[in-house]
């Protein structure tokens, strides 16, 4: 990335250096109360990110965004967005053991095996919960895995998370602007056996697939699915979220590769799969679902 950062890409990227400075060496009550006090803030002054949240979750309720219902769900979805940062800057210093003895795991034996097996697994995930710490977790429990990022802005944020993920455990790959073999080098880690765990519900791309998602149409990564088709792997889905203070982590079943169409069909089917077990995951958990972006094609075509 070329572009000059503006003042606000250096402030953001300064806030996070500070961040994983400063917070790991306060109190955790301290700064926990701290972040969700600037929820709250943020929440109170419905801004166009807490706006977007609302009609996000609107649509996974089935109702108006005008619903109270769907404000009180903006303010949990907000405390628990910011809880999310706040155990990113801390992730670092937790040990192994706090991350196992915390996280409540269901449906993991099918991937424990295909892994113990040699078989790669393809893991899918929404914007839920920590999916840090998730990765934290299965990394810390002997599943070194590989991911793909976001480029952020600045460059130096990018770095800099990036380092922060690999100190986990995981192997990171830029989304863009990398040597432009991403989806070759994770299909090389299937064949080796080894898992990849993939962010699946917010295509960055403008080349995804479309699915039917809460009743009406929006694009999802081509990523996982296609990695499936192609390779192989089994596509599992995996629903993060917070378990009251702890952290829960739920499996769901592979989801089936027909066996007939051409590979364009096939992946179609998957990830319509893939945008159904999402539904479930999100709506039995929506104040988790981190979601303060345009997903559906009528909003981004609602654009001026």
């Amino acid at each position: 990335m070329t572009d000059k950062p503006s003042p606000q890409d250096r402030l953001v990227a300064a806030a996070f250096g500070a961040g994983w400075t400063i917070v790991p060496l306060l109190p955790e009550r301290l700064t926990a109360w701290a972040f969700r006090a600037a929820a709250d803030r943020l929440w109170k002054r419905r801004g166009k990110s807490v706006l977007r949240l609302e009609a996000n979750l609107a649509r996974v309720k089935g109702t108006s965004p005008a619903d109270p219902a769907v404000r009180r769900l903006s303010r949990a979805g907000m405390r628990s967005y910011f809880r999310y940062f706040h155990e990113v800057f801390r992730l670092p210093h937790l040990s192994v053991d706090e991350l196992v003895s915390r996280m409540h795991v269901t449906g993991g034996e099918p991937v424990y095996e295909h892994l113990a097996q040699g078989r790669g697994v393809v893991l899918a995930l929404p914007h839920m919960g920590n999916w840090d710490q998730a990765g934290a977790w299965f990394a810390g429990t002997g599943h070194r895995f590989t991911t793909v990022a976001e480029r952020l802005r600045p460059e130096s944020l990018f770095h800099r998370y990036t380092a922060f993920r690999e100190g986990l455990g995981m192997e990171v790959l830029p989304l863009t602007g990398g040597e432009g073999h991403t989806f070759g080098t994770l299909a090389q880690r299937l064949r080796a056996g080894r898992p990849v765990a993939l962010p699946a519900e917010r295509d960055l791309t403008a080349k995804g697939v479309e699915v039917q998602f809460f009743g009406a149409a929006t694009r999802m990564p081509v990523g996982p699915a296609l990695l499936a088709v192609h390779t192989g792997a089994p596509l599992i889905p995996a629903i993060p979220y917070f378990a009251g203070p702890d952290w829960g982590l739920d499996f769901h079943e592979e989801i089936p590769v027909p066996a007939e169409g051409s590979r364009r069909e096939k992946v179609a089917v998957v990830a319509q799969g893939l945008a159904t077990v999402f539904e479930k995951g999100i709506a039995a958990h929506p104040e988790d679902w981190h979601m303060l972006q345009r997903l559906w094609l009528e909003d981004l075509e609602s654009r001026p």
